[in-house]
């Protein structure tokens, strides 16, 4: 198991060099500066803030020096932050953001497996085609409508919950079922199909047949296997939570990362994006890491497969 961690690590090491060259080069011959919006700013002045940054450099001696001080552990002063570095903004507003997505993904967890599970068991029946309607609308609703939506009813209508905001208990429930409506839809389809090809198999037969009680049928025997492909979203899927985030991070005026990664983005602010970008394909690759390792133990056939 440690080889195999090790092996998956290495193999992440050019995948984020990857990634990081490609963002660094899409951002630079965009259109636009990071100080193009600032008012009054005299050629002479504008020079100054490119030399200081160190954008009046060629483009491949930029992309060098920004590898040399990354391998060095250093993300670079935000352009638009003046006094604050990428990492400090980053390890500041990231607490929110992943608070807010692990909120999301044990709530999708616990009602989408949950339904998936219950329309298995009555397939075919009202139980089975309510839940799976209601699976199909979360599909299909985005979370910039849901979002809205339930602030226009909740917040505004019924004046239960704040419209904005994320300090108290009752500011962090909206933002909770925006984010986790989707997710949860998916794990109740993906749940359910699995429930049901794992009932038709053998083993399961077997274990009707010597009188085990209907529900250590399926949940001890069947559960296990049919939470396989659950599992192996779950990792990509709390990543994408995480940062994700920003829409319902931007409806309901949170500030968490998401939030910022956006601004960013319309601020050019070239350093500020690169690490934010980073730092999310490395959750990306922690929570795949995360995964193979929990399958690897429900599954004792990966264990040998990865040993051969």
């Amino acid at each position: 198991m440690l080889s195999f961690i090790i092996k998956r690590i290495l193999e992440a090491i050019p995948v984020l060099l990857i990634i990081i060259t490609a963002t660094f080069f899409m951002i630079r011959l965009a259109p636009g500066g990071p100080f193009d919006a600032e008012r009054a700013l005299t050629e002479e002045a504008m020079e100054r803030l490119n030399a200081y940054y160190g954008l009046d450099k060629p483009l491949f001696e930029q992309y060098t020096q920004y590898l040399g001080n990354l391998f060095r552990g250093d993300l670079g002063p935000s352009l638009k932050y003046p006094g604050f570095t990428v990492s400090e903004i980053i390890f500041e507003k990231i607490p929110i953001s992943m608070e807010l997505g692990l909120y999301a993904f044990c709530l999708a967890m616990l009602f989408g497996v949950t339904a998936g599970v219950c329309a298995s068991l009555r397939p075919n029946t009202w139980l089975d085609y309510s839940t799976m309607s209601f699976a199909m609308t979360g599909i299909c609703l985005p979370s910039f409508v849901l979002g809205p939506l339930l602030l226009l009813v909740f917040a505004l209508h019924f004046e239960w919950f704040n419209a904005s905001g994320w300090m108290s208990g009752t500011d962090k429930i909206l933002p909770t079922i925006t984010l986790a409506v989707y997710l949860a839809a998916t794990l109740a389809r993906i749940t359910r199909g699995s429930m049901l090809e794992v009932q038709s198999q053998d083993y399961m037969r077997t274990a009707k047949a010597k009188g085990l009680p209907g529900w250590r049928v399926h949940f001890i025997h069947g559960l296990r296997n049919a939470l396989l492909p659950v599992v192996s979203i779950s990792g990509p899927a709390l990543a994408g939570l995480i940062s994700g985030s920003f829409v319902v991070e931007t409806v309901y005026h949170i500030p968490g990362l998401g939030r910022f990664f956006v601004q960013a983005a319309f601020n050019r602010d070239y350093s500020m994006i690169l690490g934010t970008v980073l730092f999310f394909a490395v959750l990306i690759v922690m929570f795949n890491l995360l995964v193979d390792i929990v399958l690897a133990w429900l599954n004792p056939r990966i264990k040998i497969t990865q040993s051969t």
